[in-house]
Formats: C-alpha cells, sequence, structure tokens
C-alpha cells in the first residue's frame, strides 16, 4: 500500500511546487507589470509631508475659439507629466530593464484642472504610460477647457487683452499635489478672427501659477464689415448736400440713408460682441452715426420748407400770412375799383387800363420771384452753413472714436475667481 502511495504523493508535490517555480523564474516585462498591477496602487503615493511633487515638464497651449457674446475662451493643454512612486520600483538585478509599460486605470494617475473653467475634460493621452525602476512615472493629458474671461472689448474691433488660465492640482490643507511646471509651448496661434499672441507662465501671491495668454482681434474682418459701412454712410450723406434743396430728392435720398443704417444695425445686431466690465464702444458708436443722420435729415426738410415757404412756422405765422395776403388781395381790388372810377371819371380808354393792370401784374410778379429768390438765397446760405459744421464734426468724430478705439485701454479685474 505505501508502495502504491509513495509515487502519487511525490507527483502531487511536484505538480504544486512547477507553478510556484515557473512563476519565480518569470523575469520579462509582462510579469513585471501584471505584478505591479497585482499591488492594486490606486491611491495617492504618501510621505512624511503629505506634498507629492508632480512635474510638468512640457505644455502645450491651444487657443481654439473665443466667444465675444459670452466672453468664453475654448483651450485645449496638453501636458507631460511625471512624479515619483516609489512603491512602483523593482530591483534590476532581478528585473534586467529600466521601464514597463502600465495600464493607466490600473495605477493612481494625477487629474489637472483649469480653476476658472466653466466646464473641463480631462482625458488621457493614451491608455498607458511609463514607469521606470526608480519609481519614475511618466503620463500624458489633454485638457479641454471652456474659460470663464472676463475679456475687454471696449476698443472692439481693435480688441487685444490677457486673458488668464491657471492650472492646478488637487489640494486640501496642504495635503496633495503640487505642480512644478517647466516649458509652455504655444501651438497654431490663429483661430477665426483672434489670434494668440503670447503664452506665459506667470505667478499669482507667490503660489498660484497661471497661464498668461494675450489675445488680439484681427482687426481687418470686424473694421471691414461693421466701421467700413458706418464711416461710409456718413461720407456719402455729407456729399448729398450737393443735392439741390427744390425737388426734394436729396430729402429722399437722406431718408434712405437712415433707413439703411437702422436696417443695417439690425442685421449685425446678434454678431455685436456682448458686454463686459467695459462695454463694447461700438454701440454708442452706431448711435451717434444715426444721430448724425438723423439731424442731417432734418436739417435738410427745414432749409427745403424755408426755400419754398420763407419760414418755419406752421401755424399762426401762416394764418397771418393768408390774412396778410387775403387783405393784400382786397387791397388790389379795391384800387382796381377806384382806378375804373376814376377812368370812368376821367372817361380814360380802355386801353390805358388794361395797361395798367398788365404793370401791377408784372409788378407783383418781379416783386414774388424776388421774395422767392431771396427765400432761396437764405435756405441756401443755412444748407451751406450746417454742411460746413457737419463736415467739421463728423470728420473730427470718425478721427476721435477710431484714435479712441485703437489706444484707449479699459481695465479688466480677470481674478476674480479666486478669492484673495
Amino acid at each position: 500500500m505505501l508502495e502504491f502511495l509513495t509515487p502519487s504523493i511525490v507527483k502531487v508535490v511536484f505538480l504544486l511546487c512547477v507553478p510556484t517555480v515557473g512563476r519565480a523564474l518569470c523575469t520579462s516585462r509582462r510579469c513585471l507589470s501584471n505584478k505591479l498591477i497585482d499591488e492594486n496602487l490606486l491611491s495617492q503615493p504618501q510621505n512624511q509631508s503629505c506634498i507629492n511633487e508632480i512635474r510638468v515638464p512640457l505644455l502645450e497651449y491651444t487657443t481654439l475659439a473665443v466667444n465675444t457674446k459670452d466672453l468664453h475662451l475654448k483651450i485645449l493643454l496638453r501636458a507631460l507629466i511625471e512624479w515619483e512612486d516609489p512603491e512602483l520600483s523593482w530591483d534590476t538585478s532581478v528585473y534586467t530593464f529600466d521601464e514597463v509599460i502600465l495600464p493607466v486605470d490600473k495605477i493612481w494617475t494625477p487629474e489637472l484642472r483649469v480653476t476658472n473653467a466653466i466646464t473641463s475634460t480631462v482625458q488621457p493621452a493614451s491608455g498607458n504610460l511609463l514607469v521606470y525602476s526608480n519609481g519614475t512615472v511618466k503620463h500624458s493629458l489633454t485638457i479641454n477647457a471652456v474659460v470663464n474671461c472676463e475679456i475687454n472689448l471696449f476698443n472692439y474691433p481693435f480688441a487685444y487683452d490677457v486673458c488668464p488660465v491657471p492650472v492646478q492640482a488637487w489640494s486640501y490643507d496642504g495635503c496633495g499635489p503640487v505642480l512644478t511646471f517647466g516649458k509652455l509651448k504655444l501651438v497654431n496661434t490663429g483661430h477665426g478672427d483672434w489670434q494668440t499672441m503670447n503664452a506665459e507662465f506667470q505667478k499669482k501671491g507667490g503660489k498660484r501659477n497661471y497661464i498668461q495668454v494675450e489675445l488680439e482681434l484681427k482687426s481687418d474682418s470686424p473694421f471691414l464689415t461693421l466701421m467700413l459701412p458706418s464711416y461710409l454712410l456718413i461720407f456719402v450723406d455729407m456729399v448729398s448736400f450737393v443735392l439741390p434743396l427744390r425737388g426734394g430728392e436729396r430729402n429722399s435720398f437722406k431718408v434712405t440713408l437712415v433707413l439703411s443704417l437702422i436696417l443695417y444695425i439690425n442685421i449685425l445686431n446678434n454678431k455685436l460682441p456682448g458686454d463686459s466690465e467695459c462695454s463694447p464702444i461700438i454701440r454708442p458708436h452706431f448711435c451717434v452715426c444715426l444721430i448724425f443722420l438723423i439731424m442731417s435729415m432734418l436739417v435738410s426738410m427745414l432749409t427745403t420748407r424755408i426755400s419754398q415757404e420763407g419760414h418755419l412756422d406752421f401755424c399762426c405765422w401762416s394764418i397771418r400770412s393768408a390774412r396778410k395776403i387775403t387783405g393784400n388781395k382786397e387791397e388790389m381790388k379795391d384800387e382796381e375799383t377806384k382806378t375804373d372810377i376814376s377812368t370812368i371819371q376821367l372817361n380814360a380808354t380802355e386801353k390805358t387800363q388794361i395797361l395798367r393792370k398788365v404793370a401791377k401784374f408784372l409788378e407783383a410778379h418781379n416783386t414774388n420771384k424776388a421774395e422767392k429768390e431771396r427765400q432761396h438765397n437764405f435756405a441756401n446760405l443755412l444748407d451751406k452753413t450746417f454742411f460746413w459744421i457737419y463736415f467739421i464734426a463728423g470728420i473730427g468724430y470718425l478721427v476721435i472714436i477710431t484714435v479712441i478705439m485703437a489706444k484707449y485701454k479699459c481695465n479688466v479685474n480677470h481674478f476674480g475667481f479666486w478669492n484673495d
């Protein structure tokens, strides 16, 4: 019986020992990777100081879009990060290689965040990361974020501003990861109407790190579509003073210009920038242009009336004038009657009476024509005076508003998200 059991026991013991020996002899990268995965190191590396330094040797920044209506900045960050985790180290005398690849979700990895982001998505650039024999871990992250940036749009369409993008890791009461930044690389500077002029690391209060992003609006397109048409409308309105006062062509043309500007403003209302701490000056600019055109139209109508009627009184003066004209007609009839009577008394010929009537008619016609000419000359004088006032004020305004848009600097608090 013992002779039968002894070979069986030896066989069982041999079979049990084979996997152990095989496992001990497995020194490949995959075996090491599985060994580190089995450690289940999903918590942050801990040390006596409760601080874990996370190095960011390279951070790539890209401006994807600038929303001037909602004052949002859409950005893309690609970060190479590395840190030390002593429990992920191994003996190179057993495993004769210096690095191994591990799945991202099998060990602890830090998450970076943008402090003033409205929405933010942090994703690993790859499903794997690299671990070195001394415990150094290298990883890469991609951050898509929409940043709430109070962009200074006062100078729109010559807008230029600096927007902070703070990149941090979670920490509380002095415990947690601390970021140490290396090189910042600006990628793809131009998107749409905006251009990223520069991006560099800055610090606020000596501890808070942020990326200072300098943005500038490409003024060519907004200037051609927004500012230039308003300048041209003012210029065309000035040139319209060459049209004659009589006939109504000038008034019709000026009314068309006013309606054109109103329609233009309504069409562009949705494309104009939103309000910020410094409201865009382009909005009052359109209002001033509309006031210029309306004033020019009203003055043109008034001078046309003066040229035709000789006065601006629309009620009492007109009644008195009508009464005066009626009285003059009655006096002329009385004079004609007296003349007829005297003629009958003097026995004048019918030819003499006709000549007198013709002479009076011609005299009244010449007087009326001279009065009309005087009224027209006076209206022309007022028209020319207003033209020069309008020309000087219009050109001066356009120059001043252009200088203000290009040069004036309105200060905006970009760090309201940080409670000091």
